[in-house]
């Protein structure tokens, strides 16, 4: 699946990086421990937290994720959208909670590799 599928069938905001969005996604990770994502995240895989301060930016592309959804319709403040859009990294939102976000990826055929 590619981000422009994803953003199509969770019918997501894409904030950043919305050139990017033919990358493929390797699976998908759930959390709001930047600890915990930068320990355990795979490379390719999608972020789902609700976390918005810049230092997801970071974890993102130390990590190389596919990209980032920001839940329950959180919006990040305009200094991490810019730092995301230097670094290249996408980030979306939805007003969705994370649990369904993530039954609804796992409906689109979403597996984690």
């Amino acid at each position: 699946m590619t981000l422009q599928e994803l953003a199509k069938g969770l019918d997501v905001e894409v904030l950043t990086g919305d050139a990017k969005l033919e990358r493929e996604i390797a699976g998908g990770y759930v959390s709001d421990l930047l600890s915990d994502v930068i320990g355990n995240a795979k490379e390719g895989f999608v972020w789902i937290t609700f976390q918005v301060h810049m230092n997801i930016v970071a974890a993102a592309s130390l990590k190389g994720l596919a990209g980032i959804i920001l839940v329950n319709g959180r919006r990040p403040p305009q200094d991490t959208l810019q730092k995301a859009s230097e670094e290249n990294v996408i980030i979306m939102t939805t007003p969705l909670p994370a649990f369904e976000v993530v039954g609804r990826l796992y409906e689109l055929g979403l597996r984690c590799r």
